[in-house]
C-alpha cells in the first residue's frame, strides 16, 4: 500500500517512518534532490508544475497527501483530475496559503482573529494603521515561516522601514495581540467525520522560531473545550481529512471583562512542529494519526501519557549519547546538514510529574546552550 507525499522535508520523513511500522510504503515528490525524506523512501525530483512527472508519481500511489501547506493548489487539483485521492482536500490549501483568505474564512466561522487589513499599496498600509493602531504586524500574504516575511511596526516612525522591507507584494496588516501565552491544538478528522484532539500545547518562540512546546493535559480545560469547538467548525466546513493544527493567542485573563479567551493566529493543514511531542508522549503520534485518517482507518488515542515536552534543535547537533543520558529524553534527528538558524532535529522529553518534566527540560536546555 503506497502513499504519495508531496514535499520531502522532515515532516514527510517522520510521517514515512511512522508509516513503515504499519506496513505502508511511500513515494515522495520534492523539488530538491537532497530532500531528507528521500532517506527513507523513493523520491521523485521535479517541479510542482511538471505534469508528466506528477502523473507518473500519482499512478503508483493509492492516495496522495502533503507535508507542507505551500504545495501549489494547481498541483493538488491536477492530481485529483488524474483520479488520485488527495487528502487533506485542496480547499484547505486554498484557505491556508493566503493570510487574508485564511482570516476571512475563520471570521466567517465565528472564530476570533486579530483585526486585519489587506495591503497592496502604501496608502492601504496607512489606512490599515488608522484601523489597527500601533503596534501592528505587517506580513506577506503568502509564504513566510519561522518569522520570515513579517515586520513589526511599533510606531509611525517605523512604517517606512516596514514598507521598504516588504512592499511590492500582497500583504496583510494585523493588529498586535498582547497575549498571555501561545498555544496550539492538533486535531485529526477521519474520512467518516470522526474527530480526535490532542491536549492543548503551550509554545515558546524566539526570533520567530518555535523553541519549546509542552503538552497541557490539565489546567487549561476551559480553553481546550473552546479550541475544540473552533476546530470542529473548521474541520467540518473544510470537509477535512487528516491532521490539522491551529495556533492561538491566549488573551484576557482574570482581570479582563471578557475573561481568558482564544484568538486564532493561523492554521496549518498538516502535521505540525508543536505536535512532535506526541511521538513519545501520546497514545498515538500525530504522524500515525494523519496516516490513519487519510486511509480511512480508525483514529488512535490522542491522550497524553504523563507529562511531555519538545525542544527544537536549531543549528546545534548534540550526539545521541549526550541526549540519551538524560532520563526521559528522546533524540530525533532529521538527517540535515547543520547551519545557524536551521531546524535539524528535536528532543522529546517525557516524565511522570510536572516537576520531573521541568527538571529534565532544564537539563536538556543546559546541554543545548553548552553547544550553541
Amino acid at each position: 500500500m503506497r502513499i504519495g507525499i508531496l514535499g520531502g522535508g522532515q515532516l514527510g520523513r517522520m510521517m514515512g517512518l511512522a508509516g513503515l511500522e504499519m506496513g505502508l510504503e511511500f513515494h515522495f515528490y520534492d523539488t530538491a534532490a537532497d530532500a531528507v525524506a528521500g532517506q527513507v523512501a523513493p523520491l521523485t525530483v521535479g517541479a510542482y508544475n511538471d505534469w508528466e512527472k506528477l502523473q507518473a508519481f500519482a499512478a503508483g500511489c493509492r492516495l496522495v497527501t502533503y507535508e507542507f501547506e505551500n504545495v501549489p493548489l494547481e498541483t493538488a487539483q491536477f492530481l485529483r483530475q488524474q483520479g488520485a485521492e488527495v487528502f487533506p482536500p485542496p480547499l484547505a490549501l486554498e484557505v491556508a496559503q493566503d493570510r487574508v483568505v485564511e482570516k476571512t474564512f475563520l471570521q466567517g466561522l465565528g472564530i476570533p482573529v486579530p483585526l486585519f487589513h489587506a495591503v497592496l499599496t502604501k496608502n492601504d498600509l496607512l489606512e490599515g494603521l488608522e484601523r489597527t493602531g500601533y503596534p501592528a504586524v505587517l506580513k506577506t500574504r503568502r509564504l513566510g515561516y519561522d518569522g520570515k516575511g513579517q515586520a513589526l511596526i511599533g510606531g509611525p516612525g517605523e512604517t517606512e522601514r516596514a514598507w521598504e522591507e516588504l512592499g511590492g507584494q500582497p500583504l496583510i496588516l494585523e493588529a498586535f495581540v498582547a497575549f498571555e501565552r501561545e498555544v496550539s491544538l492538533i486535531a485529526a478528522r477521519g474520512r467518516g467525520g470522526q474527530t480526535a484532539f490532542y491536549p492543548l500545547t503551550e509554545n515558546w518562540h524566539r526570533g520567530g522560531i518555535l523553541r519549546q512546546s509542552e503538552a497541557r493535559p490539565v489546567g487549561l480545560e476551559g480553553l481546550f473545550a473552546e479550541a475544540c469547538g473552533y476546530a470542529t467548525r473548521l474541520l467540518e466546513r473544510l470537509e477535512y481529512v487528516g491532521v490539522l493544527a491551529i495556533e492561538f493567542f491566549v488573551v484576557g485573563g482574570a482581570g479582563s471583562p471578557a475573561g481568558t479567551r482564544l484568538v486564532a493566529n493561523e492554521i496549518a493543514p498538516r502535521v505540525h512542529n508543536s505536535g512532535h511531542w506526541t511521538q513519545n508522549g501520546a497514545g498515538t503520534s500525530q504522524f500515525e494519526n494523519h496516516l490513519r485518517a487519510v486511509l480511512g482507518w480508525p483514529l488512535g488515542s490522542t491522550g497524553a501519557r504523563g507529562q511531555a515536552a519538545m525542544l527544537n534543535l536549531i543549528g546545534v547537533q548534540p550526539s545521541p549519547t549526550q541526549v540519551l543520558q538524560i532520563e526521559g529524553a528522546h533524540h530525533h534527528w532529521y538527517g540535515k546538514a547543520v547551519r545557524a538558524g536551521r531546524k535539524v532535529g528535536h528532543v522529546n522529553i517525557t516524565a511522570d510529574s510536572p516537576q520531573q518534566l521541568q527538571e529534565r527540560v532544564g537539563r536538556v536546555k543546559a546541554l543545548l546552550e553548552s553547544l550553541a
